[in-house]
């Protein structure tokens, strides 16, 4: 569940900040945090293909790994207000 939440957080920021470099109004917050949904998606999928391997699931859809991506998704979403925060004190 975690990998599927971290993949969806990823192509939502990534699309966010592509909007608005195409809009003239850069956005580095926005890359930023893409970035990091991208390594922890892809930190999952390795460990979803060795889940695999191993005879397990592909995906964990047990309550458990939901809370760890929301967890994740709260982290990620905190690094964005504050690295919004730090551009917007250093735009004044």
């Amino acid at each position: 569940m975690c990998e599927l939440m971290t993949i969806a957080a990823a192509l939502f920021f990534a699309a966010l900040a592509a909007s608005r470099r195409r809009a003239g109004r850069p956005a580095r917050a926005l890359g930023t945090t893409a970035l990091v949904f991208t390594g922890a998606a892809l930190m999952w999928s390795v460990d979803c293909v060795h889940s695999l391997l191993e005879g397990e699931g592909l995906f964990d859809l047990s309550a458990d790994d939901a809370l760890l991506g929301a967890l994740v998704l709260a982290a990620g979403l905190a690094l964005f207000a504050i690295l919004r925060l730090r551009e917007g004190l250093a735009e004044a």
